[in-house]
């Protein structure tokens, strides 16, 4: 049997012996959801075994439409008095549904077509897919399975979502405080980093004393450097700030310094023979060809200044705060409202990153590194 084969057999099964076990008690829906296991086990069953090439991506797109229906219906049985009562049938549609969404993800992984369109839809495929899962399967088993006390632990995704829709303005007021301390500090801690690194490479001596140190103030404990910070600096986003410095300087120092050194042997030399000063060579070559690495700083930093925040919080800030909210709402047992705060810091620091991707493929599309990407 072909390996390919095997995720829709798996998915097939499953929703064959979840129509034949008990979903638990009568909920509304189960109809709706006994017919979509009916059609995704059929989908299974012609996308694994359909002869020939052509059948196989229609056979997928099936498997994906009918497991998305199946994901609703599921969900709609939740609402509809599933919830707590859930039997083994609902256990196994929960198990197809993965199932077949593992086999939509392997097959948009492995596919290679040659339109453009087509490829950056097929690379959006497996992320969007995997997510949604993981997110099916988290209220499936939360709503379906939990007891009070699990709820209470790990609220279901609805849970967090009616929380964050409840919350807005805290969580907006949170997001200001902090973002002011994390905008200042990356934009200081990176900036420095960059002038540090060209000081570094036009005085080569340097090298030997500021990058040990440099590794040094990054190896400095964030939950120890915190508290000093709030003395010096007060409880408001200047201490934040600092701290996000500390966390960015070295990340971008070093990649700085690296992309510095790939400038080619013979690309300097050539800088000479035309007689080029160092800033010269610096703007025309070296900076260019540093690009890449700085980008790839500014895009570990991304991340790293916004964590370095929130930490720095938990250790003296006003009644405001990203840090802050998650520290107080844990004292409450509000996990709902953590997991709120924990999703607003999450799609930050997603679209913080994907903002930089963008324009480092705006700005370095000339590039070496970009071309082999891209082929």
């Amino acid at each position: 049997m072909r390996r390919a084969a095997l995720l829709p057999l798996g998915g097939a099964l499953a929703s064959l012996a979840a129509l034949a076990a008990p979903f638990g008690a009568d909920a509304e829906g189960l109809g709706f959801a006994r017919l979509c296991l009916g059609g995704l086990a059929a989908a299974c069953l012609w996308a694994g075994f359909a002869p020939g090439v052509g059948a196989r991506p229609a056979g997928t797109a099936a498997v994906a439409a009918l497991a998305a229906l199946a994901g609703v219906a599921v969900v709609r049985m939740l609402s509809g008095g599933l919830e707590n009562t859930a039997g083994p049938g609902f256990a196994l549609a929960l198990v197809a549904v993965w199932l077949s969404a593992w086999h939509v993800v392997d097959a948009a992984t492995a596919a290679r077509p040659r339109d453009p369109r087509l490829a950056s839809a097929a690379n959006l495929v497996a992320p969007v897919v995997f997510g949604l899962t993981v997110l099916l399967l988290w209220e499936g088993v939360v709503r379906g399975f939990g007891s009070s006390m699990m709820k209470v632990i790990l609220p279901a995704p609805s849970a967090i979502a009616a929380r964050f829709g409840s919350s807005l303005p805290t969580l907006s007021a949170d997001f200001a405080q902090t973002f002011q301390g994390v905008s200042v500090g990356y934009a200081l801690g990176c900036g420095s980093g960059i002038l540090v690194a060209i000081l570094i490479d036009r005085v080569p001596f340097l090298q030997r004393g500021l990058l040990p140190l440099g590794n040094l103030v990054s190896a400095l404990p964030i939950v120890g450097m915190a508290p000093i910070m709030v003395m010096w600096f007060g409880f408001d986003w200047q201490s934040k700030a600092a701290i996000v410095v500390i966390m960015t300087f070295f990340p971008q120092l070093v990649n700085t310094v690296a992309g510095l050194a790939s400038a080619g042997r013979m690309e300097r030399d050539l800088m000479k023979t035309y007689a080029a000063s160092y800033g010269q060579t610096l703007a025309a070559l070296r900076l260019p060809s540093a690009l890449p690495f700085i980008f790839n700083g500014l895009k570990i930093n991304s991340t790293l200044a916004l964590i370095g925040a929130i930490v720095a919080e938990f250790f003296g800030t006003p009644i405001v705060g990203m840090g802050f909210r998650i520290n107080t709402e844990v004292g409450r047992m509000n996990i709902d409202m953590v997991w709120a705060t924990i999703l607003v810091s999450a799609l930050t620091g997603s679209l913080f990153y994907g903002f930089l991707t963008l324009v480092e493929r705006r700005v370095t599309f000339w590039h070496a590194s970009y071309r082999q990407r891209t082929t």
